[in-house]
C-alpha cells in the first residue's frame, strides 16, 4: 500500500512513510478540535449547486454567489491567495482563495487543509485571465478531514488488485470509473423504463430457497438455525416467476442478485445481477423480438447510438439480429452435421475423433453443445441469436413438435459472450417431471449443476401455466459491453476478491 499512495501536496518534499503523512493529517486535525473547530461535529454542509451546472451554465451564473461541497484535489498556493480544485458528484471546479476576503485566521487555518479534505466554499462565480470558470471564496469551511493521503496525482491509482479492493479510492481519483458506474446505472434505469412502457410488472422473489432451480449451476448452502434447516441461495430467478403467470400476471420481470458457486474470471463473479422476464400467450420467437427492441432502446437512452464499438470491434444493433439454429452453426464453423449423427455412441465417436473431452453420461446433444463451445461460440461477434438447442441441455424448454430431440430455445450472443438465455417454456407438468427426473439421475451420477425436482413448481403447473415465453439477460455483460470495460469486475462496485493473505 505503501508503494501506491503517494502524496501530492509538495512536490519538492522527499516521499514520506504513509504512517508518518497520516500523523501529521492527525496532528492538525488535533490542532483544529483543541481550537473548537472540530470538522466532524459539522453535520450539514450547504450544497446549493454542483460543479459541471455552473461550468456548463456560466452566463446565468456569471457574478452570482454560489455555495459548493467537495472534495480537494489540488492547491497552488501563490502567498497571499491560492488556487484549489474540489470534486464532487458531477466534476471538478476550481476555486480561488485570497487572505483579504476570508480573514487572515480563516486563510491561515485553509492553507493548513490537505489534498482529500472535504470542504465548503462560499463565493462568486467568475472566469480567470486564463478564461477557466472559477468561484472566488468569500468563505472556506473545512467539512471532514482527510487522514490518508490521495495517490500520487501524475500516476493515479493504477494498481488493479487495489483499485478492485478500495472501490473508494478509485472512485474518488479516477473520473472514468464513476462515469461507468453512473452509465450502469442508466442502462438499468433504462431497461425499467422500456419495460414498464410494455406493460410489464417488476416483482421480487426469494433469495434463499430449499431447491436451488432454473440453472445449470451449482449453489451455495446456508443454514437457518430457527426452522433448523438447509437452505441454499438462488441460482436463478426463473420458478418463481413462472408461479407468477400461473397465477395469472401475465407479464412480470425481476433484476436481482443471484449466487453461483464458480470460479472468478474477466466474464464470471459468484455474486452477479441478472434480469429475467416472463410473457405470457408469447414464445421464444417473441423474446427474440423483445431483445433486439430492448437492446436498441438501452443503446439510444443511454449512448445516443445503435452502433457500439468494444476492443476495436464495431457492433450494430440498428440492424436486425442474425438468427442460426446450433445444427447449422456447427455445421459452418466445424464442418460437423449432426443431423446425419444417430447415437450417442456416433457422436462420442466422433468428439473424440476431433479431440473433444467428454463425460461418458453425455449424450449426442450434450457433445452438440460441446462441439458448438469449441467451433462456434468464438465467431458469435454481431448480434445473433443462436436457436434450437438439444433437449439433454434444456430441463425447462418446450420441445419443437417437428423434432422433439431439440427445444424451443435461443442464446443471445455478442462478442463472442451469451448475454441472454431464452425459452418457450416448459408448460407440460408431466414432461416437466420426467425431465426433472432426469436431473435428479444426472445429480446422482456427480452433475453438481443438475436441477432437482421442484413438487411445488410440479404443482404450480398441474394448475396450468398458459404459453410462455421467458428470457434471462446478463445485466453485468450488457453493461461492459456498453461502456466498454474488459472485466466483469470493472462493472461491480465491489467484486469479489481473493483474501489478502492468499
Amino acid at each position: 500500500m505503501a508503494d501506491e499512495i503517494k502524496t501530492t501536496e509538495n512536490a519538492q518534499e522527499p516521499e514520506q512513510n504513509i504512517n508518518e503523512l497520516r500523523q501529521i493529517r492527525v496532528d492538525k486535525l488535533k490542532a483544529f478540535q483543541e481550537a473548537g473547530k472540530d470538522p466532524f461535529q459539522i453535520t450539514v454542509g450547504d450544497q446549493e449547486y454542483h460543479s459541471v451546472e455552473i461550468t456548463e451554465n456560466f452566463e446565468k451564473f456569471d457574478g452570482r454567489d454560489v455555495s459548493v461541497c467537495g472534495r480537494i484535489m489540488t492547491k497552488r498556493p501563490m502567498g497571499k491567495a491560492s488556487f484549489m480544485n474540489i470534486n464532487d458528484r458531477d466534476g471538478k471546479i476550481q476555486v480561488y482563495v485570497r487572505r483579504d476576503d476570508i480573514g487572515e485566521e480563516e486563510y491561515a487555518d485553509f492553507k493548513k487543509y490537505d489534498i482529500g479534505d472535504i470542504v465548503e466554499v462560499k463565493g462568486f462565480v467568475f472566469k480567470t485571465k486564463t478564461g477557466e470558470i472559477s468561484i472566488h471564496a468569500k468563505a472556506v469551511k473545512l467539512l471532514t478531514k482527510s487522514l490518508l493521503p490521495l495517490p500520487e496525482k501524475y500516476h493515479g491509482l493504477t494498481n488493479t488488485e487495489t483499485r478492485y479492493r478500495q472501490r473508494y479510492l478509485d472512485l474518488i481519483v479516477n473520473p472514468d470509473v464513476k462515469d461507468t458506474f453512473i452509465k450502469r446505472s442508466l442502462i438499468i434505469r433504462a431497461i425499467r423504463r422500456y419495460l414498464d412502457s410494455q406493460g410489464f410488472i417488476e416483482v421480487e422473489t426469494p433469495m434463499l430457497v430449499s431447491n436451488a432451480g432454473g440453472a445449470a449451476a451449482r449453489p451455495f448452502e446456508t443454514h437457518f438455525n430457527a426452522l433448523n434447516e438447509d437452505l441454499k441461495m438462488r441460482i436463478s430467478l426463473e420458478l418463481y416467476l413462472k408461479r407468477l403467470i400461473v397465477g395469472g400476471m401475465e407479464k412480470v420481470y425481476e433484476i436481482g442478485r443471484v449466487f453461483r458457486n464458480e470460479g472468478l474470471d474477466t466474464r464470471h463473479n459468484p455474486e452477479f445481477t441478472l434480469m429475467e422476464l416472463y410473457q405470457a400467450y408469447t414464445d421464444y420467437h417473441g423474446m427474440m423480438d423483445l431483445t433486439e427492441n430492448l437492446y436498441r432502446y438501452v443503446a439510444k437512452e443511454v449512448l445516443g447510438t445503435t452502433k457500439i464499438v468494444y476492443n476495436g470491434i464495431e457492433m450494430d444493433l440498428g440492424k436486425p439480429f442474425q438468427r442460426i439454429t446450433m445444427l447449422d452453426a456447427v455445421k459452418k464453423y466445424a464442418g460437423v452435421d449432426f443431423s446425419e449423427i444417430k447415437t450417442d455412441e456416433e457422436a462420442k465417436a466422433l468428439a473424440k475423433e476431433k479431440g473433444i473431452e467428454f463425460e461418458e453420461r453425455h449424450k449426442k446433444g450434450d457433445i452438440l453443445n460441446l462441439f458448438f463451445e469449441e467451433y462456434v461460440e468464438e465467431h458469435l461477434i454481431q448480434p445473433t441469436f443462436l436457436m434450437d438447442h438439444p433437449v439433454e441441455i434444456s430441463p425447462l424448454t418446450k420441445k419443437k413438435p417437428e423434432n422433439p430431440d431439440y427445444v424451443e430455445r435461443f442464446e443471445f450472443f455478442m462478442n463472442g459472450w451469451e448475454m441472454a438465455n431464452a425459452y418457450s417454456e416448459l408448460n407440460d407438468p408431466i414432461d416437466q417431471r420426467s425431465r426433472f427426473k432426469a436431473q435428479d439421475e444426472l445429480f446422482a451420477a456427480g452433475d453438481e449443476e443438475a436441477n432437482h425436482t421442484d413438487e411445488d413448481f410440479l404443482t404450480a403447473l398441474e394448475y396450468g401455466m398458459a404459453p410462455t415465453g421467458g428470457i434471462g439477460f446478463g445485466i453485468d455483460r450488457m453493461v461492459m459491453l456498453l461502456t466498454g470495460s474488459p472485466a466483469i469486475r470493472d462493472v461491480l462496485l465491489f467484486p469479489t476478491m481473493k483474501p489478502l493473505d492468499k
